[in-house]
Parts: C-alpha cells; sequence; structure tokens
C-alpha cells in the first residue's frame, strides 16, 4: 500500500536527503516548493529537475508572491515592523505562508504523511510543526534530519552511496532571498564580533551618486513608484531593484530564538527597509499622537508573534483589523533619495498632513487660541505635578 507523503522540498541538502530516504523507505514522495519571492523561472526548472532524480513521484512549485504579500507583508508595512528595532523579519514571515501552502496543498491531495527537512536546533522546525498540527491534525510529521539527528556529512554521504552525484559542499555563505528580503549567513555571524565582508552581500554596488525616487501610498499599501502603478508586490519588487543598486539595507539582526537561544543573522532588504521607513514618515504627518502610540506596541506583539509561528492564533487577526483601520488616512507621495549604502526621506505630500498651516505653525505661529487660553491650559496641565511636589517637598 501506497504512503503518499508530501515534502517541503526546497532543493538543498536537507531536504534532497528526506527525497530520497523517504523515497527508499517505501513513501509515494510528493515534492513542494512555494515561491514566496525567492525563485526564477530557470531556478524553478532546476529543482523540478532534480527532485525527480531524488526518486519523488510528483513536483509542484507553488507561486505564493501575492499570497504573502495580503496575508503577511501588508500588515508588516502597516505595523513599520522591524524586530528588535532592526530586522523585517524576511525569513521567518515566508515560512509562515510556506507552511499554509504546503499543508494545504497536502490535505487537497489525500496525504497521510508531511515532512520537512529542519533540524531540531532552529526556529523553522517549530514554525512548520505548529502550522501542520494546527491545519490537519490528522497528517503525520516526519523530520528525518531532526529525528536522526544528522550532521551535513552524514548526509552527503548517504546521498553519494544511492547514487546521487552533486556537489553538495556547503557554500561559504548561507543565502535565503524572497520579497521582503535576504538573509545571508556565514561564520562571521556564528561570532558576536565580526562583521560580513562586503562580498557576502548578494547585491553589490552598482551605481554612484543619488536618484530621486517617489512613493505613492493609499491607504497605507506601496501602490506606485516613481508614478508608474502596480500590485503592491510588484512595487516592492521594483523599489528593491532600485535600491538594492545602492547597497542599502544591509545590517545584522541579533535576537531571541523560539528555542531560547540568540542568533545572529545578516540581511539585505532594500525595499522592505525603505518601504517601512517612507511608510511611517507619512504616519507621523497623518496619524494622532495616539493612534502612532497605540500602533508601536501592537506592532511589536505583532512581530513577535508571527516570528514564533503563531500566526494561526486569533490574535493575530484582531492586531490586524486594528493595523488596517488605522491605515485608513495614510495616504500620499513621500520622497525618497537613494545614495551608496544609505537612503534618506525627504519629506511628504498628503492631503491629510495634520501639519495644515491653517492650524498655526509650531513654534512659530498660534492661530488656534488665545494667550490666556494658552496659560490656563498649562496651568491645569501641571497641577498634578504641583499637587505632589508640594505634599512631598
Amino acid at each position: 500500500m501506497s504512503k503518499k507523503l508530501v515534502i517541503a522540498y526546497s532543493g538543498g541538502l536537507d531536504t534532497s536527503y528526506c527525497a530520497v530516504s523517504l523515497s527508499k523507505a517505501g513513501y509515494d514522495v510528493h515534492a513542494v516548493s512555494v515561491n514566496t519571492g525567492g525563485f526564477t523561472s530557470e531556478e524553478i526548472k532546476e529543482i523540478e529537475s532534480n527532485a525527480y532524480k531524488m526518486g519523488v513521484s510528483t513536483y509542484k512549485n507553488i507561486d505564493a508572491v501575492a499570497t504573502f504579500y495580503q496575508k503577511v507583508v501588508k500588515y508588516l508595512i502597516f505595523g513599520n515592523v522591524l524586530k528588535n528595532n532592526t530586522y523585517p523579519l524576511s525569513v521567518s514571515a515566508e515560512r509562515i505562508i510556506q507552511a499554509i501552502e504546503i499543508v494545504e496543498y497536502a490535505k487537497s491531495i489525500g496525504a497521510e504523511y508531511i515532512a520537512h527537512g529542519s533540524t531540531g536546533a532552529g526556529n523553522d522546525q517549530v514554525r512548520f510543526d505548529m502550522i501542520f498540527q494546527t491545519l490537519a491534525p490528522h497528517i503525520e510529521i516526519i523530520t528525518p534530519i531532526r529525528d536522526g539527528k544528522l550532521i551535513r556529512q552524514q548526509e552527503i554521504d548517504y546521498l553519494k552511496e544511492n547514487g546521487i552525484e552533486a556537489s553538495w559542499e556547503k557554500a561559504k555563505y548561507s543565502v535565503n532571498k524572497g520579497l521582503w528580503g535576504t538573509s545571508v549567513g556565514g561564520a562571521e555571524t556564528l561570532t558576536s564580533e565580526k562583521a560580513l565582508p562586503e562580498a557576502a552581500y548578494p547585491s553589490q554596488l552598482e551605481k554612484e551618486g543619488e536618484d530621486k525616487v517617489v512613493l505613492t501610498f493609499a491607504k497605507g499599501e506601496l501602490v506606485a513608484v516613481n508614478g508608474i502603478s502596480g500590485a503592491s508586490q510588484k512595487n516592492i519588487e521594483t523599489l528593491n531593484t532600485l535600491a538594492s543598486a545602492y547597497a542599502i539595507g544591509r545590517d545584522i539582526h541579533v535576537g531571541d530564538t523560539i528555542v531560547g537561544i540568540k542568533g545572529r543573522v545578516g540581511f539585505e532588504a532594500a525595499g522592505a527597509l525603505v518601504a517601512i521607513k517612507a511608510h511611517h514618515l507619512l504616519e507621523k504627518h497623518t496619524l494622532t499622537k495616539w493612534q502612532l502610540q497605540h500602533k508601536d506596541y501592537l506592532s511589536s506583539f505583532y512581530g513577535m508573534h508571527l516570528h514564533e509561528g503563531q500566526y494561526l492564533d486569533p490574535v493575530m487577526r484582531d492586531m490586524e483589523a486594528f493595523l488596517q483601520s488605522s491605515q485608513d488616512k495614510v495616504s500620499g507621495d513621500v520622497f525618497v533619495t537613494l545614495k551608496p549604502y544609505h537612503f534618506q526621506l525627504d519629506g511628504i505630500n498628503s492631503k491629510h498632513d495634520l501639519m495644515n498651516a491653517k492650524f498655526g505653525s509650531y513654534g512659530e505661529e498660534n492661530k488656534g487660541w488665545t494667550a490666556d487660553e494658552a496659560k490656563g491650559f498649562i496651568k491645569i496641565l501641571g497641577n498634578q505635578n504641583k499637587i505632589y511636589q508640594q505634599v512631598n517637598s
């Protein structure tokens, strides 16, 4: 009897080992890759060709770039989410959508098993397992690398023994590319003091001088770049192309993993960082003081829950509803200057700009109240402090 199994397949060493070993163990293996912005059509063809060499019955690539934007990226922009004020959740956000798409595919073909190539030491095992268990508790999860505590050389030796000849030598840097950024890991990120070298970043400096860019937002979504309208995910890709030519968006993130250890990873996310900072500037002009204050901590919670695989908890839909509502007046143009290795936000133009001059200019001119009204306001505003100081002095 055939045991139908779906494997989350990237084409790397771990998932290749899983595909071969599970096929040999008698499973009917169906490989699935989910494109969240990291694959070219040529790469997809190569992954498919290699998958069949690993003994899989079928291979499917699911294009989830638009889904990734609509379900996750949109809210990361609305919330200006940067984990530890640094990282735009490039990879962790992708994994959520990849897991959902894979388990839904497994259900659609009646799979009894679902496998992934995560080790027992990282975040991805948590994200995949939690979503698989939640959406399909009847499907058994199989994780050969984690269960066997396998090291890289053991996997390479096994594949060679089974006639799978390929260049499995580990690249000096591990690179994971997607719509919302590219992570870069290497020997330096395993330390606490070393920076990644220039050559480690996939996008190298190609342009000198500067470029002026106009980003148009409508209700918080990036709807046009330099006056050219398009789907927001396409606009993010366009912005990333423009900004990465200046080697913008590089940094190293240090954070807490779900399993309790500290992790350090390099990344480049030119489009994501420019979009978030431009969006945040527009919000500073168009939202009230209390909207901005409450958005800050809710957005931080949203990013943390997403990072830790809690995407399916209903509180995430509650926070998304708040974030969506907060964007009602976040529309207008943001003017950005791109330069080598950095960018600057020049200003905004919006009909919802709360710096409207008819109410006065800060520090310059008052049109909304009299001097006596200001004195009374200040006296009452300071009353509680005055009482405290007098009672306790």
